[in-house]
């Protein structure tokens, strides 16, 4: 008979989990001689348990089923808790297995013993420390189960290392799928009449709401009745380009939410929450519906989204209606010195079709969604639940999962370094991602907020200098080149072209270092809280020209 990690390998594979991102230590040897015998599981190895988690969330996000992670005690796994935050605010499905001492060996509190539920518990919805051998599988059949529920979840499974090595292990089958539940027909009625109205009203989608048949369902209901779509600020995944409806991104910050809402009588809802602010300010509503909106939920997180839509659709008579789609629009190619929204330009002069786009750009990402709005179809990733350093992983992730789609990933300065091991795996690996990193050596973000929280005032150089990341500068040319990828600095928009179409036409990985200003330094920085405390004082149409001035 098979001993227990054997036995857990061969059913996590029986079970769809085929990709193992892993970080292992001592008590995770038995599952790592397993791989041997598992041809079915491909591992990947990575250098930071941040880039196993976030690499498992990119995976799952394009192969709409969960990768396994292998971590290494507590401390292992609250190493790879930020971007577990941010799976679990994607509603991603992911397992992580999470070695643990032996049994007999934990009351001895050695050096590395943890709490270990308490850390999972922070990110998962579903903790279970397995008790023996005999038991192992069907702990993994339940973990990969409730994973892939509706919505998908994260799922934590501790296996202490006796019960990793005992023998007597056994495999078992998967679980069968848990339906989603159905809309009740009345709530599609209450629903229909909101539609039928006159009142303006606004889709907001999420989730899995913005891709595929669903997407297409959403934009023939609102083409029929002018509805006005959006999408919720960081999507996990959400399809668009020529071709398939345009759908703008709630802003981030909140004095633009009011300007899209403006006047709203009605928000349905769509695997999307009311939306709110990201952060508190003094004197600032964090519920950002308007009080004359009435909110709907046409479909939570735990419904069946297509199911919803599609008797919607049919209540309406829209099933044939012709969606709104955006056309093929390139923007042309930009010259001179290098900036953010030049670098934004080219990405969308160039993105090939079917791209994989992934966003972590933070504040020189601005223009992106503008300039890539007509690109070929493609699939954006985004920040999901605002912990920075997920898109070297999700990156990863992404090209695991589908080895035929260019990647192409945007990635601040700052952001970047919180897992730049990720270069490492994705030379290992050979994976067709082509790095860009907007190098402003600034959290410029964050000079923005100080600014929003009233707290600039006071800032002298102390403090301006925990935003500061000119001293000393990051060489991220030499961090790829002595990670074994291709690596250029470009300063130039003409440069940068011609790096961009380089890496996109060559397999492997690249890295362009996409050095550029920060825009949001100087008197725009200064101006910009003034600006956005002037859009609720404004006439509507000139409110909405000032928002795509600054977050088109």
């Amino acid at each position: 008979m098979p001993n227990g990690a054997q036995a857990m390998l061969a059913t996590l594979v029986q079970a769809g989990v085929e990709v193992c991102f892993s970080n292992p230590g001592t008590s995770e040897m038995h599952f790592v001689a397993a791989l041997d015998d598992e041809p079915g599981m491909r591992a990947v190895l990575t250098l930071f348990e941040g880039v196993a988690t976030g690499a498992a969330d990119g995976y799952a996000r394009m192969a709409g089923k969960p990768a396994a992670t292998l971590l290494h005690l507590g401390c292992g796994l609250g190493n790879g808790l930020a971007n577990l935050h941010n799976a679990r605010k994607a509603k991603t499905p992911i397992v992580n297995i999470v070695g643990d001492h032996a049994t007999y060996h934990t009351a001895y509190d050695a050096q590395l013993q943890s709490d270990i539920v308490t850390v999972a518990r922070n990110v998962s919805t579903w903790v279970r420390q397995a008790q023996t051998t005999a038991g192992l599988a069907a702990d993994v059949v339940e973990a990969v189960a409730v994973a892939m529920a509706v919505p998908h979840q994260v799922a934590t499974l501790i296996v202490p290392a006796d019960v990793s090595w005992g023998d007597g292990g056994q495999i078992l089958p998967p679980l069968p799928p848990r339906p989603p539940t159905l809309v009740p027909a009345a709530q599609i009625d209450v629903l229909a009449e909101v539609c039928r109205g006159k009142a303006r009203t606004v889709m907001l989608l999420g989730g899995r709401a913005l891709r595929g048949e669903a997407l297409m369902l959403a934009a023939r209901i609102a083409a029929q009745h002018d509805i006005t779509l959006l999408a919720e600020v960081f999507p996990a995944r959400m399809e668009r380009g020529a071709g398939l409806p345009h759908v703008e991104r709630l802003a981030y910050f909140a004095e633009m939410v009011g300007v899209q809402l403006s006047g709203v009588r009605h928000l349905i809802l769509v695997d999307a929450k009311a939306p709110v602010s990201f952060f508190a300010y003094p004197g600032k509503k964090s519920y950002l519906v308007p009080a004359s909106c009435q909110v709907h939920e046409l479909a939570t997180a735990h419904q069946d989204v297509i199911a919803a839509l599609t008797a919607l659709a049919q209540r309406l008579g829209a099933e044939t209606t012709p969606a709104r789609l955006q056309e093929a629009l390139r923007p042309p190619l930009p010259s001179g010195e290098l900036s953010a929204e030049k670098v934004c330009m080219v990405v969308g002069h160039l993105l090939p079709p079917e791209a994989i786009l992934v966003d972590e750009a933070q504040t020189s990402g601005v223009s992106l969604p503008m300039h890539t709005a007509g690109a070929p179809a493609h699939d954006l990733l985004t920040l999901t639940g605002g912990a920075i350093g997920q898109g070297l992983p999700v990156a990863v992730g992404a090209a695991i999962a589908c080895p035929e789609r260019p990647v192409l990933a945007l990635i601040g300065d700052g952001a970047a370094m919180y897992t730049v091991q990720s270069l490492w795996t994705l030379a290992r690996e050979n994976l067709s991602v082509t790095v860009v990193i907007l190098n402003n050596r600034s959290y410029a973000i964050l000079n923005v907020e100080l600014q929003r929280v009233g707290a600039r005032a006071g800032a002298g150089a102390k403090a301006r200098s925990q935003l500061d990341l000119q001293h000393p500068a990051i060489d991220f040319v030499q961090l790829g080149q002595s990670m074994g990828i291709d690596s250029v600095r470009c300063s130039s928009a003409e440069d940068f072209h011609q790096a961009l179409q380089r890496a996109l036409a060559q397999p492997g990985p690249h890295l362009i270092e996409a050095l550029i200003p920060n825009d949001l330094s100087g008197m725009k920085l200064r101006l910009l809280p003034h600006l956005l405390r002037s859009l609720d004082h404004l006439p509507r149409p000139l409110a909405r020209l000032v928002k795509s001035k600054v977050a088109p």
